[in-house]
Order: structure tokens, then sequence, then C-alpha cells
């Protein structure tokens, strides 16, 4: 696998990038039941084609409980901690918070969740400072943990923190945070297998960040949400864009979408910085056995972004066929840097790893692909008509209310003017 990605190659060579890593770190990250020792094989590889030597090594700092608080209530943070330090598992009110079956309790999980959640902060804070173009932080994109407010009777209630889908802390929330301390308008893309959920519910009621989620949505398919009519809610109605699919999809279709999508989204939004989440569940061979991608049409996605020059903060996230996750994101920070790889895996420390082949090529699978092609269309078509047409008349409606509001001003001011000259004039 020698392309790079449709990439241009002087623009990528002079691109500042800054990768997140130190050793304490990757370790921490390595821990996660989920992906035991992903990190490091993702480091590894990434390290044997010598591209460290390319970008700027930033070490990461633990989240504190204030800045995780930035999101996520005081009670959920300190039950985590509270249970971290023993592993209880049989705590009552950890099922309220979402953890046990998918987010198991262990020891030292509030540690990781505030490393991760630290490292994405790390990231954003680069961009923010203008020390790079493009943040990395493989081992983020935590994109599932909630904080939802509970409305009834169309008042919130109360708010309610959830892990959920490995997720302890919603990093990719943290991030967008940071950056809108900055930036006025953060576009989120999440190209992971599934639906960016707790990202999209964070900022529903927002038109300052937009989420678009392009990913598999299928009756019992987690997390269940996703559909083409989730489109945000109150102020942030129609700034949430979700592209549902089926199994098998290939590059060459799912590039097609993308970009058909995201020229809509660039064009009416006009996003200022953009965190993207890279899922790489959706490579062909991962366990889900749903998609039928490879690195290289996820890599023309990425750079389709990339070529919009803004500040853009690059997350990792799901990904279950730890060496295809470790191909896949090292050829992505490859065709960040504008370098062409070998396609022979360089000797390093987790090479017996990527057998029998040894390549860096992921080939897609004979799966079918069962998305109907007039079906695609018409979602695309919703997209654009529905959807990002409202995005239009928001803008159309406020300039418009804007320019309203300061003629009848001006007007009342004059009037006010002339009534205080007749007073003072008057014999």
């Amino acid at each position: 696998m020698s392309r790079r990605g449709d990439s241009d190659e002087d623009s990528c060579g002079t691109r500042r990038v800054a990768y997140v890593y130190s050793s304490e770190y990757i370790e921490t990250c390595d821990t996660l039941s989920k992906v035991p020792n992903r990190a490091s094989m993702v480091h590894s590889l990434i390290e044997a084609y010598g591209l460290l030597g390319h970008m700027s090594v930033v070490k990461p700092r633990a989240a504190t409980i204030e800045e995780m608080a930035k999101f996520h209530t005081d009670s959920y943070l300190e039950h985590l901690h509270k249970i971290s330090q023993d592993g209880d598992n049989d705590d009552p009110q950890s099922v309220d918070y979402g953890l046990g079956y998918d987010c198991p309790v262990v020891e030292g999980i509030f540690d990781y969740a505030a490393a991760v959640g630290g490292a994405t902060l790390t990231a954003a804070q680069c961009l923010q400072d203008q020390k790079c173009e493009v943040a990395i932080n493989w081992a983020g994109g935590w994109h599932h943990a909630k904080n939802v407010a509970i409305v009834i009777y169309f008042q919130i209630c109360f708010i309610k923190d959830e892990a959920s889908g490995f997720c302890y802390v919603n990093d990719a929330v943290l991030g967008i945070l940071k950056l809108r301390e900055k930036y006025e308008r953060v576009l989120y893309v999440d190209v992971d297998l599934h639906h960016g959920d707790g990202v999209e519910d964070a900022f529903s009621f927002t038109s300052k960040v937009m989420t678009v989620s392009l990913h598999k949505f299928s009756p019992g398919f987690f997390p269940g949400t996703g559909d083409l009519c989730d489109t945000g809610l109150g102020k942030g109605r129609w700034y949430a864009v979700n592209v549902p699919l089926e199994d098998g999809i290939k590059d060459d279709r799912y590039y097609q979408i993308f970009t058909s999508v995201m020229q809509e989204v660039r064009a009416q939004f006009n996003p200022e910085a953009v965190v993207m989440q890279l899922g790489a569940d959706t490579m062909a061979g991962d366990p889900m056995c749903s998609f039928n991608m490879t690195p290289v049409g996820v890599a023309k996605c990425l750079q389709y972004v990339l070529q919009w020059q803004l500040p853009t903060l690059l997350l990792g996230g799901g990904g279950y066929n730890l060496a295809n996750t470790a191909r896949c994101w090292t050829y992505l920070t490859a065709a960040v840097l504008g370098k062409t790889l070998s396609s022979e895996i360089p000797d390093h420390e987790f090479f017996t790893e990527y057998g029998p082949d040894y390549s860096l090529e992921i080939s897609p699978s004979c799966r079918p692909d069962r998305n109907d092609t007039k079906h695609l269309d018409q979602v695309i078509s919703t997209i654009k008509v529905w959807v990002l047409t409202h995005v239009v008349f928001f803008y159309f409606f406020a300039s418009f209310s804007f320019y309203i509001y300061i003629f009848l001003y001006v007007c009342t001011s004059i009037r006010e003017c002339e009534c205080v000259c007749s007073a003072v004039v008057k014999p």
C-alpha cells in the first residue's frame, strides 16, 4: 500500500502536525479491556515507519475533575473516582451511571478517563495556541459517553450522566468545548461505524457546533440512534446531520456520499475549526463485520476535510481488529504528513501480529454491499434540500432580523432626537 490517498504533497509537506504521546499515556490506554494493548500497537507501527520525526510530539497531561466537569456532572466523576480506587463492581449506583456491562468497573478506570480526556484537551490546546494545523490523539474519540437532560413536561428535571459503549468520559465533547473558547463555529465529523450519539446529544440545542455522522443504522445495532430525521433540537435544529448506512459499503461509494454531504455542510455552516473522529471499526476484517472499507478510502475523506486548511483535531475511536486499526491510523498519519509508506510492515515489537502477509494493505472482502443506490441518492437529496437549506434560512433570518433591528433603532433614535430638538427650540 504505497499510495497516500490523493493528497497534495506540497501542502501536506508543510503542514504542522502535533502528535500527543507519552509512554505513560500509552501504558494507561493499554489497560482498556475491550482493546488491550491497542494504543501500543498503533504507536509502535507509527514509530516503526519513521513518522514521529515529521511531527511535534506533545506530552499529554491528565484532565482535572474541574475540566471534565465542563461536560460531566460532579456526582458522576466523584462516583467514577470512588469505584476506581477499589474496582468495586457491586455498587448499586454504578448501574444508574451505565457502568457495568459494556463499561466494566476496573481498578484505575478514573485515571484512564482522565488520561484520555486530558490528551484530547492537550491536542485542542495546541490548535488553540496555533502551534500546529493538525493535532492527533489516536487513543481518544470515545464518543458515546453522555450527559443527558431528562425532560418531563417540557422542563429539564435533572441531568443524568451515563457511561456507554466502552466510553467513560466523552473526550470529543471536551475537545470541542476547548476549541469553542477560541473558535465561534466548530464542526464535528464522525466516520466511526457507530453513531456519535454522545457528541450529538451534547450539542443538540446549539447552532455553534454542527455534528455530522456517517454510520451503520440498523434495528438492534448499537446505539440505535442517528436516523436521517434526527436533526437537533431548539436552536440546534438542523445542526445535526446523520447519514444512516447499511452493511457492506466500500471506499468509492462511501467517499461519494461523504463529499456530497460535506460540500454542503462546509458551504452553509462555514466552520472555523474541525474535530474528526476516525474510528477504524469500518475496516474490512473488523469483528463488527459491517462495512467493507480500507484505509485508502478513509484517507480520501480525511484529505477532503484537510484541504479546507482549518485547525483540525483528529481522534481515534472504535476498531476491534487491533492490527487493522494500527494499519489504518498509521496510514492516516502518513496521509496527513504527505508521506508514502512501504507495503511491507517494518520489523518492530508487534511485527508478528501482522501475519500471515505482513502487509500494510487491507483488502476488502467479498461481503455484498446492501446499500441501495436509489435509497442513498434519496438520503443525500434529503440532507441537501430538507436539512441544510434550513441552515441557510436560519442565517438569512438572523441577518435580516439584525438589520431590521438596526433600522428600527436608528429610526427611533432619529425620532427621539427630533423630539428633543423641538423641545429645545420651542418658544
